[in-house]
């Protein structure tokens, strides 16, 4: 796409529009107080600010710390008219300190500068530094709740910037289309190589993460291990906006995994699944639901069924979470009570699948210590649901280092078991 295409792209996307509403005030719920959340996988949740600020998780995914801070300070020092005045995060409209406009033009910077490399014919850097463009645009959007039209915009950004990137790769990435209940949404494959059947991993985030922003799961540990990677959406995010979140978590995946068999690249024997917080909740249902398909299941720091079967930890959960559950869910007006009181339905053993019987493949739990959203106790039900199945907690500190810990043990898993 040439440069003036793009620009007028990103004035027309984000043009001024006097009805916009900003990202905190869409959901309609009756909130009481909320605490704070400290964890490695999930960030924090501060004073002053809507948006459980996700530090760890940005900074692994490629986003400069100290770049980081500065849209910080520029959101927190404007002094722009706010939908809540104790909320730094709630500036009205697309203009400096409006969230989405600050991670926007930290996407754009990188644009620029992937086309100045371009220029000089350095592809690769060019196609990392779209990846860092779209990465940005993906946290322009979070957390991604329904009617955001300004995030919805981002959003369009990162899939473009993202698609760019991948003209430009070494390695071979295709659209999957995947057609469910008469619409489509689409998944991304990543290829070390297209000469022979590949083992496959499919792998999902949590609900207020892009596929777009599971490259580094790729380019870091599963590429390297010659694994294709095929990514989606959860339910209500993203390509898969178009269907809510149910208790049916899978249902998109499971469409995608009847369809892999039709995919030229992938050895649809060697299939495995890979799911990330609420993507955990998925990939394991999955597993109970297509043993004869998959290989073997994996959730990392899932949300699988502790935290769903106590209401008191979810009724203190960070306000934003809670809107973006009930935004998942396609409820607005609802009292939080009743909100609340419905999660309990997502738990897997509620469902009668954790704990009932085992499944015939091997399954792995692993999260990182002190998990208040994925308790030891859930992974250890994972492992009892399993033939074969184990449960792995890492230390968390040093961060960076607990990541790598898990993805070493995830990839050492998947060598054993594709």
């Amino acid at each position: 796409m040439s440069e003036p295409s793009k620009v007028n792209l990103s004035e027309k996307l984000f043009a001024p529009r006097q009805t916009t509403k900003e990202t905190s005030s869409l959901v309609k719920l009756a909130h009481t107080s909320s605490q704070e959340v400290h964890n490695a996988l999930d960030g924090d949740s501060e004073s002053g600010w809507y948006r459980v600020l996700r530090r760890p998780q940005w900074i692994w995914q490629g986003v400069d710390p100290i770049e980081m801070e500065s849209v910080f300070a520029k959101i927190a020092s404007a002094e722009a008219q706010r939908t809540n005045d104790d909320l730094l995060d709630t500036v009205i409209g697309y203009k400096p300190g409006n969230w989405v406009y600050e991670w926007s033009q930290l996407g754009s910077k990188y644009q620029r500068l992937s086309r100045e490399c371009l220029d000089k014919g350095d592809k690769e850097q060019a196609a990392k530094l779209l990846l860092k463009a779209s990465t940005h645009y993906g946290i322009a959007a979070y957390p991604h709740l329904k009617g955001d039209e300004l995030a919805a915009q981002a959003e369009l950004q990162a899939t473009l910037t993202y698609k760019d990137a991948t003209e430009l790769m070494p390695h071979q990435v295709k659209t999957i289309d995947v057609s469910y209940q008469g619409k489509t949404f689409q998944a991304f494959i990543h290829l070390p190589c297209t000469d022979k059947l590949l083992p496959t991993v499919i792998v999902s985030g949590g609900l207020d993460t892009l596929q777009t922003e599971l490259w580094p799961l790729y380019q870091d540990y599963l590429g390297p291990a010659g694994f294709a990677m095929i990514t989606l959406d959860m339910p209500s995010v993203g390509h898969s906006a178009a269907w809510p979140l149910t208790e049916d978590t899978s249902r998109l995946h499971q469409a995608l995994l009847q369809q892999v068999r039709d995919v030229p690249w992938v050895d649809h024997n060697r299939v495995a699944m890979l799911g990330i917080r609420f993507g955990g909740n998925a990939a394991i249902r999955l597993g109970f639901l297509e043993p004869s398909r998959l290989k073997t299941s994996i959730s990392i720091g899932g949300i699988i069924h502790g935290l769903l079967s106590q209401p008191k930890l979810l009724n203190s959960m960070p306000r934003m979470y809670l809107d973006m559950f009930a935004s998942r869910m396609g409820k607005n007006w609802v009292s939080k009570a009743s909100q609340v009181s419905h999660m309990s339905a997502w738990s897997l053993k509620q469902q009668g699948l954790l704990a009932r019987r085992k499944v015939e493949i091997p399954m792995l739990g692993v999260s990182l210590k002190d998990d208040p959203v994925c308790p030891e106790t859930d992974n250890q039900l994972i492992a009892l649901s399993s033939r074969g199945g184990k449960a792995v907690t890492v230390p968390a500190a040093p961060l960076h280092d607990g990541y790598h810990r898990v993805m070493s043990t995830v990839v050492d898993w998947l060598k054993d078991t594709l």
